[in-house]
């Protein structure tokens, strides 16, 4: 069965055997922009943290673990939300075809596949210090009470930017050991940029969700949704500078800064909140504002904060 909301013509419905397809449906894998979003802020931390260490290049090696990690960690959060959200996705057009409401998989196979992701996780994070560890563990209760968010504020997209924008912790902590003001100026940075993307996204659904009593950003901000948005998108650029100047960053860290936020100036332009196709265009189109301030942190780190 297809999935109403899932990427087309992707690798996982040309190559994974069909028994197995639900399952790589259930974790997103088609839809690889959910773990790039949680990846970012990750890298944006590590590439930081390397800036201020002196060192050359983020460690390679925390690099490849934060994106497994990433993408075994959304495929969880991804499953545990279907299956919280079973009944919800069941009267939603774009989401009753998923796995668990259409009957391809029980719900008790879904806890299981979701402890299987959990587990690799849980490996990846083993590999880090200490400190690094306990503060990826303290994640989870974030996690944990995000899909219920929308049931009970207009506002969880700001629960989810906790969760999802852990990352920019996680990178200076695994080079560092502890936590410095840079690290958090990035934390917030990272979840204001989160609530601007993911009210993007809630456009598409906001009629059912309107229905079923869902909320979200995208029902509260309404008509206001272009000017609130670009609030958001220029309060995260300040927090991710203030992040690069508590970091002691050089010009090539605020070059790519500046890019980043020609993009989301640029998402805020084109945005019309009662076309879904943009909406999730430019929902997307976030995977490349990531690269821009990314790159921008590595050549600033590989040019010795010029």
């Amino acid at each position: 069965m297809t999935v109403a909301d899932a990427v087309r013509g992707h690798w996982a419905d040309r190559f994974i055997p069909p028994g197995l397809r639900p399952y790589a449906r259930l974790s997103r894998l088609e839809r690889p922009i959910g773990w790039w979003l949680l990846l970012w802020p990750c890298w944006w931390s590590a590439a930081l943290a390397a800036g201020a260490s002196g060192a050359r290049w983020p460690d390679p090696w925390h690099l490849v673990l934060f994106m497994i990690g990433a993408i075994a960690m959304r495929g969880a959060g991804c499953t545990y939300n279907d299956i919280v959200d079973r009944d919800i996705d069941d009267k939603v057009a774009r989401t009753r075809s998923r796995p668990i409401p259409s009957g391809q998989v029980s719900v008790t196979q879904a806890k299981l596949f979701m402890v299987l992701q959990a587990l690799i996780g849980f490996l990846v994070l083993v590999q880090f210090n200490g400190f690094a560890i306990l503060l990826g563990i303290a994640s989870l209760g974030v996690v944990a009470i995000y899909p219920f968010m929308k049931r009970i504020t207009d506002w969880p997209q700001f629960v989810l930017g906790l969760a999802f924008s852990w990352g920019a912790l996680m990178g200076w902590a695994a080079v560092f050991g502890r936590l410095d003001g840079a690290a958090f100026a990035l934390y917030a940075g990272a979840i204001l940029w989160t609530i601007g993307y993911d009210t993007i996204y809630a456009h598409q659904d906001k009629e059912d969700d309107a229905i079923l009593g869902v909320r979200s950003t995208a029902r509260l901000f309404g008509r206001a949704t272009r000017p609130l948005l670009a609030l958001f998108f220029l309060a995260a650029v300040i927090a991710l500078g203030l992040a690069c100047r508590l970091a002691g960053a050089g010009m090539a860290a605020y070059g790519g800064l500046v890019l980043f936020a020609a993009h989301l100036a640029w998402q805020v332009v084109r945005i019309d909140i009662d076309d879904p196709d943009l909406c999730l265009m430019l929902f997307r189109a976030n995977r490349d504002a990531g690269w821009l301030f990314f790159l921008g942190l590595v050549a600033d780190a590989a040019l010795g904060r010029l």
